[in-house]
């Protein structure tokens, strides 16, 4: 049996090294790379879960009203508001008219 000491000399393979430290480093970028996509993935769930319970409160209080209306829809309301105005004004006149009590 040989006997290890201080004069011992270990001889090592270069290219066994070279492939194991490459191996090593391949798996450790490979999981970081897994991992990474992982977290990727699961904060898109995040976002899109938050969304969704932002669209479903938005679609229910839209058209409520509770949330706000569009410019547009308040131009609208003051055109009718004029336009219903001008209507009773001609009906009280078509009634006078009607009944015989014109101008």
């Amino acid at each position: 049996m040989t006997e290890i000491g201080e004069n011992t000399q270990v001889k090592a393979n270069l290219a066994f090294m070279a492939k194991t430290i490459g191996l090593v480093g391949t798996a450790v970028w490979g999981y970081s790379a897994i991992v990474n996509r992982l977290n990727t993935l699961e904060n898109d769930i995040v976002r899109i879960h938050h969304e969704l319970e932002l669209n479903s409160e938005f679609r229910i209080k839209w058209p409520r009203g509770e949330i706000g209306a569009l410019p547009a829809d308040a131009t609208q309301d003051m055109n009718i508001e004029h336009l219903k105005g001008r209507v009773d004004k001609l009906d009280e006149h078509v009634d006078k008219l009607r009944h015989g009590n014109g101008p």
